[in-house]
């Protein structure tokens, strides 16, 4: 503590400079103060001004290391003749005037810092899941949009937000994209493919001058929920619809729920969120019903294209930062399927999803069964010729067919001709002479000039009428079957 009276008779002269600062309460600001490197081997100090008294926040004479003393911070570059003071967890009670200077005996060089603290709500924590997403949202007033910013892990590397003409662009590295969209005033954050490692502090800091800088610091929790699935592969038909199922962790209940479509680097191009448990969300190409009691997010996507391959399923807490938790793949065929691949959906999609399935099936059994009748219908007329070829006759006699189930023959009734019934009357018969060899049931043409069978065969069957079976060697022939009867 120094006297303000002595401290301000003797120190005029070492007053260099004022510098103005600005915070949000939560957060935090880092001042340089550059002192004559005459000082270089002096006590560095910083002090709040409560007249008639200046009262040390911190003081030492380390040198090039950081101290640390409560919320403050210093760190004095003898190299540079600049010391940097760090201020955390801001609050409006620390608004007023400060004093960073060199201690010299009696004569010191110092700096004035009129430091202003703004009500804001700074960012506490974030949570993430392994496998998973996530976007970090940092908000700031639009006098800072063309303010060089930086995020960076407590202890690691930072990674510089590159000011481009565009106001969304995002910047790359590796797993980190930041997008500064300056105009809407915000910054995020995007970290993809999360694991237990990148648990830790970060800091977001916006470079107002060569002078100060104000950040924002919070702790990024990362789990590995069992509830939920990493990632789910879907398959629907082009134009038509698909449904999803993602469940979430029983501490995001009361948050917001969203499914988000990503295409190419776009992380979000199009997104759709549900307030409210067990009520769907606006028509739409994508629909999302949440059932809070169950922690199951169903969706419904229509209209699906080659472009609907990726969506994510995820959360958003009340200050915006979004948890990718599940991953969703869909592989859009040409043909609609008959069966989708959800476990809920809503009316609107189910009828939309039919609609296009059953009546395409339907057209498809109908050509089948049109075809094989068709060709059937086509075996029967070509069955029917032939058998007419065989059966027909030049004369004006017609014979009847009939058939025995299980039997090798169609019997023939010829109704204008009689066999003969003696052997020796042959001034009607058929046959010249008929010889029946002895042992079998084989009958045989002797000779004729004008035979009408070359050969006919008598065979024996306990479960049919005796039969004959003939080879035609002729273009016609007056009788079908001959039965020889038995005495």
């Amino acid at each position: 503590m120094k006297i303000i009276l002595t401290f301000t008779l003797l120190m005029i002269p070492g007053v260099v400079s004022s510098i103005s600062v600005t915070g949000y309460s939560g957060g935090g600001v880092t001042i340089t103060c550059k002192y004559d490197r005459g000082y270089t081997a002096y006590e560095k100090y910083f002090c709040k001004v409560q007249w008639p008294e200046c009262i040390y926040q911190i003081k030492t004479d380390e040198k090039n290391k950081w101290v640390r003393s409560g919320r403050f911070s210093l760190h004095d570059d003898t190299r540079s003749a600049v010391f940097t003071v760090t201020i955390r967890d801001l609050s409006e009670l620390d608004s007023g005037t400060y004093w960073c200077g060199a201690e010299r005996f009696s004569y010191d060089f110092h700096t004035e810092v009129n430091l202003k603290v703004i009500r804001d709500q700074p960012i506490r924590s974030v949570r993430g899941y392994s496998g998973g997403n996530v976007i970090i949202n940092y908000k700031y007033e639009m006098k800072h949009k063309n303010h060089v910013k930086y995020f960076c892990k407590t202890g690691g590397q930072c990674f510089t937000v590159i000011i481009t003409n565009r106001a969304a662009g995002w910047e790359q590295d590796r797993r980190f994209s930041v997008q500064d969209d300056r105009s809407a005033g915000l910054l995020r954050v995007f970290i993809r493919d999360l694991n237990e490692n990148d648990s830790g502090e970060y800091q977001i800091t916006v470079k107002v001058s060569e002078e100060y800088s104000f950040f924002s610091e919070f702790n990024l929790i990362i789990r590995d929920d069992d509830c939920c699935v990493k990632s789910i592969s879907l398959s629907a038909a082009a134009g038509g619809s698909v449904n999803i199922s993602c469940k979430y962790p029983q501490s995001h209940i009361s948050d917001v729920k969203f499914l988000c479509w990503r295409s190419g680097a776009d992380l979000c191009a199009e997104e759709t969120s549900v307030k409210e448990s067990r009520r769907w969300s606006p028509e739409g190409k994508i629909q999302l019903y949440d059932d809070r009691e169950e922690q199951l997010l169903t969706g419904s996507i229509s209209h699906v294209t080659e472009q609907d391959s990726e969506y994510w399923c995820g959360v958003q807490s009340d200050q915006g930062h979004k948890s990718f938790i599940t991953r969703v793949l869909i592989r859009v065929t040409d043909f609609p399927e008959t069966t989708s691949s959800s476990s809920s959906s809503s009316p609107s999609s189910s009828s939309a999803g039919s609609s296009l399935i059953v009546p395409l099936v339907l057209v498809l059994v109908v050509l089948v069964l049109i075809i094989a009748g068709l060709l059937l219908l086509l075996l029967c007329k070509k069955h029917q010729s032939r058998g007419g070829d065989s059966s027909s006759q030049t004369g004006p006699g017609k014979h009847e067919v009939v058939s025995h189930t299980g039997c090798d023959y169609d019997e023939i009734k010829d109704t204008h001709k009689q066999l003969p019934t003696s052997p020796s009357d042959y001034s009607n018969c058929v046959y010249a002479t008929v010889e029946k060899a002895s042992g079998d049931s084989q009958c045989r043409i002797s000779s004729a000039e004008d035979l009408n069978y070359a050969v006919v065969n008598f065979h024996k069957r306990s479960d049919c009428p005796d039969s004959v079976s003939f080879r035609n060697d002729q273009d016609y022939t007056e009788y079908a079957a001959v039965n020889h009867l038995t005495a």
